[in-house]
């Protein structure tokens, strides 16, 4: 993107790699029989690993909205691919925090579908013939590929979508800034993206303390990683 301003080619940049990635033709892994076995046993481990969240009435919409919403097991290229034709229009509208929580959200789509697929890859290569994915060959698979160091900047894009929406709740004026945007965003085909920050103020607004909900996710999923890497039995252990 050519518009000088760093938020907006800084998401520019992030839209390219996700249609890049998304594309089959550009990216063959994408059609890996793997993948979507991957995507569904990742849902079902994160909606296990959040069942004390889920049953916490103040924190079960928080929880349903990272499930869903964050790093849920569909595609949001709907979402993100609209962002870039009316990004200068949502910045006049919306604080400049809450669209960096929506480029922060757009990475974090990216770099999971990467490492996905690198997954993928992985289980095709270790499990060729097998159909359904368990802990076990999910933690060689995870070995496998590696980058510990991105699974880390993973976690760490989690606690920033959270700690963005947690900090939006608290500003005055965002709640109706969003009612106010919610017209052109319909208009401009942006409604995905707009339902995303709704439902995500929506939810964190319902939390005592939104914070140290993200931090109990962040020290929970960077356990299990570590787990994962040190070959750990039970990973997924509370």
């Amino acid at each position: 993107m050519t518009s000088g301003n760093p938020l907006i080619e800084r998401v520019g940049r992030r839209l390219a790699w996700h249609q890049a990635l998304h594309d089959p033709v550009q990216e063959p892994r994408n059609r890996l029989r793997w993948l979507p076995e991957l995507r569904r046993w990742q849902a079902a481990r994160l909606e296990t690993s959040f069942e004390h969240f889920l049953n916490d009435p103040t924190r079960r919409a928080a929880a349903m909205f990272f499930l869903t919403d964050v790093y849920g097991d569909h595609d949001f290229s709907k979402r993100d691919a609209n962002v870039a034709k009316v990004m200068p229009m949502m910045q006049r509208l919306l604080p400049g925090a809450v669209l960096d929580t929506v480029a922060h959200g757009i990475e974090l789509g990216v770099l999971t579908h990467a490492l996905d697929i690198r997954m993928a890859e992985a289980l095709h290569q270790l499990a060729p013939n097998r159909r359904k994915l368990d802990a076990g060959l999910y933690g060689r698979a995870y070995r496998e590929v590696g980058l510990q160091r991105l699974r880390g900047h993973q976690i760490d894009l989690i606690a920033e979508v959270g700690v963005g929406l947690a900090r939006a709740v608290k500003t005055p004026g965002v709640a109706t800034l969003l009612k106010l945007s919610r017209g052109p965003a319909r208009a401009t085909g942006l409604g995905e993206l707009q339902g995303f920050l709704e439902r995500g103020f929506a939810a964190f607004a319902a939390l005592g303390d939104g914070k140290a909900f993200v931090r109990d996710i962040e020290r929970a999923e960077r356990a299990v990683s570590q787990r994962l890497f040190e070959d750990e039995p039970d990973p997924f252990r509370d």
